[in-house]
């Protein structure tokens, strides 16, 4: 069984969602919302399909949009059987930085609702890692679980965030032929330390870079990080999909 602990599946992604879930019949999707919008499709697919679980939050772009009620409608949701996390959610200073107190404050508040309805934090970090760390550090609860949505850090930083009972989802990102930071994290840390993830439609790995990503892609980033830490393929999945069951409480 494989495990795809962050994709997102909708019409506006794709022509016919229903036929890229067909594609992970035997396996395990947990798709993720961005905006305040993407709650009630999500909670939608997670009622009608089996084999999708979801995490529902709001992205640091909207930052300066969300409402009170937003966060109202998220917290509502948090004692859904099938929601099994808060994100994804963070900082991103990609694009600016005239927020960073906005976006700060939005952070905060839902890792709150994480900390307080025993839900896995599912953490976006875009050129803002050193801010991202000291949240966690100061507000995550410690009994409270933490996954790095495609981790794009150093290892020291790395190293850093396990102190703080952190995992990291690997995607696309570790096949692409010139990337080498993610390649020295895959190799030098624990294995049980990753869980797999697409990011679809994003971040499609090689050999099919040019083409929508979808959950099912999965599998060439476990061939990757089988081929790293040179363990069995079945191996790797078997010991991802154990981590992704304890990181996000599925009970399969």
């Amino acid at each position: 069984m494989m495990i795809d602990t962050h994709c997102h599946i909708s019409k506006e992604d794709y022509e016919n969602p229903e036929e890229i879930i067909k594609h992970m019949e035997d396996n395990i999707m947990i798709v993720s919302t961005a905006s305040p919008q993407d709650i009630k499709e999500v909670i939608n697919l997670c009622e009608t399909h089996h084999n999708i679980y979801g995490t529902i939050g709001i992205h640091p772009e909207f930052a300066d949009t969300y409402t009170d009620d937003d966060l109202k409608n998220i917290e509502k949701y948090l004692t859904h059987p099938k929601i099994v996390g808060v994100g994804e959610i963070g900082l991103d200073y990609h694009y600016t930085k005239e927020n960073k107190e906005k976006q700060k404050e939005l952070f905060i508040k839902q890792i709150k609702l994480a900390n307080i309805y025993k839900k896995t934090i599912v953490i976006h970090s875009r050129d803002a890692i050193e801010d991202t760390y000291n949240i966690i550090k100061e507000y995550k609860n410690k009994e409270t679980k933490c996954n790095m949505h495609c981790y794009s850090g150093s290892l020291e930083m790395a190293k850093r965030f396990m102190e703080l009972d952190v995992t990291f989802g690997i995607g696309g990102v570790l096949t692409f032929k010139n990337e080498k930071k993610l390649k020295e994290i895959v190799t030098a840390l624990d294995i049980h330390n990753f869980v797999l993830e697409t990011d679809s439609p994003y971040l499609t790995p090689e050999p099919l870079r040019g083409h929508q990503n979808e959950p099912e892609n999965i599998k060439y980033v476990a061939a990757k990080i089988s081929q790293l830490k040179s363990i069995d393929y079945a191996k790797t999945l078997e010991i991802t999909t154990q981590t992704a069951c304890q990181q996000f409480d599925l009970r399969l």
